[in-house]
């Protein structure tokens, strides 16, 4: 028999709100399992088997985010089933950049009221960001926080786990001057930034636009799920030599780039060449925002960006144009300290 405390459901915890969460869950979680899982939701804790033939030294990759202010765009829009893929695409996309697969993903969500079916679709864009990267989602945590969060509103956080042999880990050692940029097309904000989005439109206070330049309503675009990169940039991993990787998220280029060179080089990048969709030039131009500020917090399009020799780039490119992304060839790195020069 399932527990049940009258006192406290009074308090605001309804005990078999999670159970039943827990009951929808579990066909989505159902997706999302490959070889390794050991166990399935319910217990208290998530069972992986580590398949480590073909590796002869394994090291093992984690990483942890949220999703930020982007959630609100979600709870205003009543839209909960595609949050979670950015959730998930936070953490993947981190952890492949050191040449890892993700093998398994676990999430938190604290909400201020446990109704089943919003938190059964959140989880239903959890597992899709993990069937995205090929992931197991083996587990998470549903807490209630009545009191402390108002009854509508939640947070979502998770971490993943991969795995990488270690003398493919990437890292900026083996990048050189002369080395090319290959852009990976973002699918827009992507999840950083938002609370300067909610600021420029206002979206508290004034409604949902249409808009001809963006082809859509603003907050559709804007809630767009973040591209998730795993599959083809391990596949690419296999056919060439990748030499560094950067996932372009909050800090924009400016911060993240110079993340995957070593000192003493620079990427030079012509602003002519980055593919910004509309939806980042609204953002300047209805927030008045300086172009320097617009690269230093936005992906600008490019959610991506992998360093190979210039004689493997267009094969590069070619590549990952074939597994489905819009990869371009975005600069070259150069002497210098400046880290990122746009001209």
């Amino acid at each position: 028999m399932k527990s049940f405390s009258d006192s406290y459901k009074s308090a605001g915890v309804d005990v078999t709100a999670g159970y039943r969460a827990v009951e929808l869950m579990k066909t989505h979680t159902a997706r999302t399992m490959i070889p390794g899982v050991l166990s399935g939701l319910g217990g208290f804790g998530g069972l992986f088997e580590l398949d480590l033939s073909g590796m002869k030294n394994p090291v093992l990759v984690s990483g942890t985010d949220g999703v930020g202010t982007k959630l609100r765009l979600a709870q205003l829009m009543d839209k909960h089933d595609t949050i979670g893929v950015d959730g998930v695409a936070m953490c993947v996309n981190d952890v492949v950049c050191a040449g890892a697969k993700p093998l398994f993903f676990l999430d938190y969500i604290a909400c201020g009221k446990n109704i089943p079916e919003k938190i059964a679709a959140i989880v239903s864009g959890v597992a899709e960001g993990c069937v995205q990267a090929g992931c197991a989602l083996i587990g998470g945590e549903t807490a209630e926080h009545p009191g402390m969060m108002a009854e509508d509103d939640y947070d979502l956080a998770g971490f993943t786990v991969g795995a990488v042999e270690k003398s493919r880990i990437l890292d900026q050692s083996r990048v050189k001057a002369g080395d090319v940029m290959v852009a990976l097309a973002s699918s827009g904000v992507h999840s950083n930034g938002f609370s300067l989005v909610r600021r420029v439109f206002d979206i508290e206070n004034k409604p949902d636009f249409h808009s001809d330049e963006l082809g859509g309503s603003l907050w559709e675009t804007l809630l767009a799920p973040t591209r998730i990169y795993v599959k083809p940039v391990l596949a690419l991993m296999d056919q060439i030599e990748v030499k560094s990787v950067c996932h372009i998220t909050g800090g924009g280029f400016y911060e993240n780039i110079p993340r995957a060179l070593p000192n003493g080089l620079t990427a030079k990048i012509e602003k002519d060449k980055v593919q910004t969709p509309a939806i980042f030039r609204l953002i300047q131009k209805e927030g008045n925002i300086p172009e320097k500020d617009m690269f230093n917090t936005f992906n600008m399009g490019v959610g991506m960006c992998c360093i190979v020799s210039p004689d493997q780039a267009d094969r590069a490119a070619e590549l990952l144009n074939s597994q489905g992304e819009r990869a371009y060839i975005l600069g070259e790195v150069v002497p210098g300290d400046e880290g990122v020069l746009l001209w």
